[in-house]
């Protein structure tokens, strides 16, 4: 683990980490802080006043090394978050729910998605649910539709939720783009919110240059960045790379998850991105898995906890 922090210079505070163990995470939320706690940890916890939970990258559709059976990986997700003691609020899949956007991959996902034991789920796309009709298939059966362009926010207990949509309009490279209309409603949409506010910002595409020579990133999310500096906890989760790796910057919180479906490289391993195929079928769960979210009202920052399938 890497560790630049800077206090009082103005230089960024830096904390980088990756690990390829642990199955689900438990985000919780104290004193208005996102944390990450294991699923074991977390489900003693009695002090949180809602936990979600965060799936992402299912690539329903899939079916070549290392996994022929992402079906099974993610029903096996789905009952690890069904197990837990406290019924999560609700649950955040930040995209890929498909490998190639076709109907019956959303109908395979769709039923499911049934089985989640949660008060209810959000979706925002990645670029596998986007492939030849520009998302329309995916944003009319799990779109909010509180927007044109598939972008939402909502709030709940206490803390406000924005799903933003950065898989459209691929820059060079691959790099994500929100656009101007999108950044426009961001800017107005936070304008409301207090400085004390908890922010929960999800996407599919790293909203921080990860990797950019393998499209890592987000060609426009500084602006976005630049709205949510002001807030005293803001927590930002995105899928796309398939493994968990962490940045801090002064009061913003980056956190990258696993997929349900196959890990990939770590950044600059390899010629390229693309399911990691080395991994033996035996070792397979350790690379996958999910996260929960306790949200606490005292005590500190939320509590975010990775865990790896069983």
């Amino acid at each position: 683990m890497d560790n630049d922090d800077s206090r009082g210079d103005g230089r960024r505070q830096f904390l980088k980490c990756m690990a390829w163990a642990g199955a689900g995470t438990l985000w919780l939320m104290k004193g208005g802080v996102l944390h990450a706690q294991a699923l074991d940890e977390a489900a003693t916890a009695t002090d949180a006043s809602f936990s979600f939970v965060q799936i992402s990258d299912s690539h329903i559709g899939f079916h070549k090394a290392p996994n022929p059976d992402v079906a099974g990986t993610l029903r096996r997700s789905l009952a690890m978050i069904g197990a837990q003691k406290t019924r999560p609020a609700f649950l955040l899949h930040t995209g890929d729910l498909t490998h190639l956007s076709k109907p019956e991959e959303f109908d395979t996902l769709a039923g499911l998605m049934q089985e989640a034991r949660v008060g209810r789920s959000f979706y925002v796309p990645g670029e596998h649910d986007v492939i030849g009709d520009n998302g329309a298939e995916f944003f009319r059966r799990f779109g909010e539709k509180q927007h044109d362009g598939g972008w939402y926010s909502f709030d709940h207990n206490g803390a406000h939720f924005v799903g933003l949509v950065n898989v459209l309009n691929l820059k060079a490279g691959g790099l994500g783009s929100l656009g101007a209309d999108q950044l426009a409603w961001l800017k107005k949409d936070l304008a409301a919110r207090s400085a004390e506010t908890p922010v929960v910002v999800f996407a599919h595409m790293p909203l921080w240059p990860l990797y950019p020579p393998w499209g890592w990133g987000t060609d426009d999310s500084g602006e976005a960045l630049s709205y949510l500096r002001r807030f005293g906890s803001v927590t930002v989760l995105n899928g796309h790379i398939h493994q968990i790796q962490q940045k801090v910057e002064g009061n913003i919180t980056f956190y990258t998850a696993r997929s349900t479906a196959y890990p990939q490289p770590a950044p600059g391993e390899g010629p390229g991105p693309g399911p990691l195929q080395s991994v033996k079928p035996e070792a397979l769960h350790r690379y996958l898995g999910i996260r929960d979210v306790r949200h606490v009202r005292t005590g500190g920052p939320l509590a975010v906890t990775d865990e790896v399938l069983t």
